[in-house]
């Protein structure tokens, strides 16, 4: 087919025609994930719970996100009085902003060849390949671009608690803050084990690594396990959620906020999740990857039904890993703040510290394909050195209580007309002794 206009596309314009086109299409699947990903955690919290969920807007309650989205806009946006007016409407923007710019270096699928199409179109300069790849900026250093980019994110929380005039806010956003900070220093350290061992800081370099060996939550599964972590604790997720520790501070930083600003929050916690689960796919599962174990896999470079196979795969594992995030919420109760504290300071730190140095070791000496033996060596390391660290004293000492089986006052200590004051056992038929009390 010859082209009408005189036009020429050399493969580095067509790339970025791909790369606008992805990013513009990415925004608006994100953006609409993230409104079905509440009904998501709403049903799955119900099926946990023996509940039913949203079921009454639309067929099967499809179209309650839409009405969440609607009643949000139609509230009344209240702003309290004497709050820092630019910086309180600033707060949810620098929450949202950084989370939607960094799925941009995200790859999403291989290379599709579209050189025949090129051709058949007429625009195509002559002897010239287009082979395109599926992501939004293919950056040589995308790991230090979406790490710039999610601890920007702590300046909106440190803003929103601020600016509100208020003290509980404001004591909520320096927990919240404190929080995100300590987090991203295991993070990175996790993410620096990767890294070193691929020898690139590229995302598109790293699923190629994958493909050609195994997964790296196969070979690194302790530095898997400490980045899932912090991802929860940058984005305020259970069991790092003290922003919903109402009855603390109310409702943390975003207290003062209402309307589409209040939304705005949640929008970005949801985007930190979706972006965070794919970056953790990227490089810890592949990619769009299919076996975590030995080098035979999808080829890289195909047509457009490899391209939706590698799009549809790689969507699935961000699926699963939102899904686990939100049971998590719903299976795992929230730290106090010292304990979320001790467990960076003294627990992910020192283990992650310990993680990157047995890495060096092993990329020093050319064994990279036995990195999981220095994960499980790390493991062990730590289960024998806890009995002989120092024991912290908790904040909160238990009282022993009466009828209680877990701190529970002596038989010798306490007695009630003249027989036993304690439960004995578990059983659901209580000793003889104890008389005449419940069994339920």
């Amino acid at each position: 087919m010859a082209s009408g206009l005189n036009l020429q596309l050399s493969p580095e314009i067509v790339q970025l025609l791909v790369n606008v086109g992805l990013i513009f299409a990415m925004v608006h699947v994100i953006l609409i994930g993230c409104a079905y990903a509440i009904m998501l955690e709403r049903k799955l919290s119900a099926w946990m719970q023996d509940r039913i969920g949203p079921n009454r807007v639309g067929p099967q309650g499809l179209l309650q996100p839409i009405a969440d989205g609607i009643k949000f806009m139609l509230k009344e946006d209240y702003n309290p009085i004497g709050v820092d007016k630019a910086l309180f409407f600033l707060a949810p923007g620098f929450i949202v902003a950084p989370a939607i710019m960094g799925f941009v270096v995200i790859p999403w699928a291989g290379q599709i060849d579209l050189t025949d199409a090129i051709n058949w179109l007429g625009v195509g300069v002559a002897g010239a390949t287009y082979t395109v790849k599926f992501v939004g900026a293919n950056i040589n250093i995308g790991i230090v671009y979406l790490l710039a980019t999610s601890a920007i994110g702590v300046y909106g929380v440190s803003l929103g608690g601020w600016a509100s005039n208020n003290k509980w806010s404001f004591l909520g956003g320096l927990r919240a803050s404190a929080q995100m900070i300590s987090y991203e220093i295991p993070m990175g350290l996790a993410l620096l084990c990767v890294v070193l061992a691929a020898g690139t800081f590229s995302p598109y370099s790293i699923i190629e690594q994958q493909l050609n060996g195994q997964w790296n939550m196969v070979q690194q599964p302790l530095a898997a396990v400490i980045f899932y972590a912090c991802l929860l604790a940058e984005a305020n997720r259970a069991p790092f959620d003290l922003a919903e520790a109402d009855s603390e501070l109310i409702g943390g930083y975003h207290t003062e906020y209402s309307s589409m600003k209040f939304a705005l929050f949640f929008l970005g916690e949801y985007f930190h999740i979706v972006t965070g689960s794919a970056f953790f796919a990227v490089l810890f599962m592949g990619g769009w990857s299919i076996n975590p174990f030995t080098g035979a896999d999808l080829p890289i470079v195909g047509g457009p039904l490899l391209m939706l196979a590698q799009i549809s795969i790689m969507l699935a594992k961000v699926t699963l890993m939102v899904s686990l995030t939100m049971a998590i919420r719903w299976t795992l109760p929230r730290f106090r703040f010292d304990q979320l504290m001790r467990l960076s300071w003294e627990g992910m730190i020192p283990v992650s510290l310990m993680l990157l140095v047995t890495n060096a070791i092993f990329v020093y000496f050319g064994k990279v394909q036995y990195l999981w033996a220095g994960s499980i060596g790390v493991a062990a390391l730590v289960y024998m050195l806890k009995p002989i660290m120092g024991a912290h004293v908790e904040a909160n000492e238990r009282i022993r209580m009466i009828g209680s089986r877990f701190s529970p006052l002596t038989e010798a200590e306490s007695t009630l007309a003249n027989r036993p004051s304690v439960a004995l056992d578990d059983r659901a038929i209580p000793d003889a002794r104890q008389g005449m009390i419940s069994s339920h």
